[in-house]
């Protein structure tokens, strides 16, 4: 498979002009990549030791607006810089650009050089760590929904984004006739991705009408939140090429079935699975039974991670695969958590709750953390639940933004794992969110009510 590269191979083919442009990125708080096009031999001669950028882009929100009411950084502290230090191990082609190379970055404080604690890929690489202290390396894949439409981003932009028409007018769910309609966006997805070396596993036609899936094998936790992110901005930036738009929204119609990204995971050790035991009738260690445990004891505190937005809790609804109660079952994709592979070496859980619009980095760093706090509080699994857990009487997960922020910060887990500034960082990114939302007056509200109230 080709990719990632070294830095001599970026210098010989920035010196025999195949290479021009190196992306230095950094993963934002929405998980984006944020950043700047270099060009290549600059790059190679100098900046590939560090570079730098405003303090702001891990205080915005989703439209780079720069709201109030972060310690980090302010109108009052001036925006000052943050050193963008390349980690060159993470460089790569980015096939459907022509010539380019792309280098995520570590974010550093300008003045200590430490890594800014509330950096997506810092929280990640602290948990990781954490497992690594306690003998375990972390390994995830997530699975990318997201759908694609007729008309190009331009085009929905400048409409007032009405009148969405999606590539499939049909449920496609593992359709091959339908999905061959896709296949110029789809097919260059998977070989440019692959190119740019990404482990994809394929590409499938999801639940609903003109949504698809893309599966990527599973692996340490770092590669995997690396593969996530660059997956979903070329997804974006191969249908744009085609003409078309590609929304990772979770609920853009009431109608229609969300988008998700499901998180499977494992703790390994010395290359082998120590969450299987043979001995036990589904596979289960004790230790992922007590993993398993945190997940599900401390899963309201790291819901906000999973559903960072408004409209991730509009997938939330009975019937349509979004899991709403805090359970776990054997394969069961009603649970919030399901067990997968069960009897087998391959004895993982996934985490069915977060949606297509999760940061991948805070969504596994905060699974991580509650998952190793199970195993070091010994917590007990209650049995599996059997049926439809759509039914069942279990608790509920958090049912708005609101209630995951209380949640956050109320959380002495997460306060522990990544400090009290952190968790006040991402609930103001919370508290932002819901602030818009509550000032704007919806379609649905003047429909209802502008004749009738």
């Amino acid at each position: 498979m080709p990719g990632p590269m070294t830095f001599d191979d970026l210098k010989a083919q920035v010196s025999s002009g195949e290479v021009d442009t190196v992306l230095a990125c950094i993963v934002d708080m929405q998980g984006r990549l944020m950043g700047k096009r270099f060009h290549a031999a600059h790059f190679v001669n100098s900046a590939w030791e560090e570079t730098h950028c405003c303090n702001y882009l891990l205080a915005t929100d989703l439209m780079m607006a720069t709201p109030e009411g972060y310690a980090a950084t302010s109108w009052e502290k001036g925006y000052g810089d943050y050193v963008m230090k390349p980690d060159l191990a993470t460089l790569r082609p980015m096939p459907w650009l022509e010539g380019t190379v792309m280098v995520l970055c570590d974010v550093l404080d300008h003045h200590t050089h430490e890594e800014v604690p509330h950096s997506p890929r810092a929280m990640l690489k602290k948990m990781v760590a954490r497992a690594e202290a306690m003998g375990f390396t972390p390994m995830m894949a997530t699975e990318l929904e997201f759908f694609l439409f007729e008309k190009s981003f331009d085009e929905i932009r400048k409409s007032g984004f009405r009148e969405l028409a999606t590539l499939s007018g049909y449920n496609e769910d593992y359709n091959i006739q339908l999905t061959g309609r896709e296949e110029h966006v789809m097919r260059p997805v998977r070989n440019h991705l692959y190119a740019a070396g990404l482990p994809i596993e394929n590409s499938k036609g999801e639940a609903e009408t003109g949504q698809e899936e893309l599966n990527i094998k599973y692996a340490p936790a770092l590669d995997t939140a690396e593969y996530h992110t660059i997956a979903k901005h070329a997804v974006k930036e191969i249908a744009h090429q085609q003409g078309h738009a590609a929304s990772f929204l979770p609920k853009w119609h009431q109608d229609k079935v969300g988008s998700s990204s499901h998180v499977h995971q494992s703790l390994w050790k010395d290359g082998k699975p120590v969450f299987f035991d043979e001995a036990d009738a589904l596979g289960m260690s004790a230790l992922m039974k007590t993993y398993v445990a945190g997940l599900l004891k401390y899963a309201p505190d790291y819901m906000v991670f999973l559903a960072p937005y408004i409209n991730s809790y509009k997938r939330f609804q009975v019937g349509t695969f979004a899991p709403t109660r805090i359970i776990w079952s054997i394969d069961n994709r009603t649970a919030g958590f399901r067990l997968c592979g069960d009897g087998s070496k391959a004895v993982r859980i996934e985490c069915r709750v977060g949606g297509s619009d999760m940061n991948p980095y805070l969504a596994m760093a905060a699974m991580l953390a509650a998952g190793l706090k199970g195993i070091e509080e010994g917590l007990e699994l209650a049995p599996a639940f059997s049926g439809d857990a759509y039914a069942g009487d279990a608790q509920e997960l958090p049912t708005t933004l609101p209630a995951a922020r209380e949640a956050l910060m109320q959380s002495d887990l997460l306060r522990e794992a990544f400090g009290e500034e952190v968790v006040a960082h991402y609930a103001r990114a919370a508290e932002v969110e819901i602030e818009d939302f509550n000032r704007v007056v919806t379609d649905y509200e003047i429909a209802r009510g502008f004749e009738l109230a």
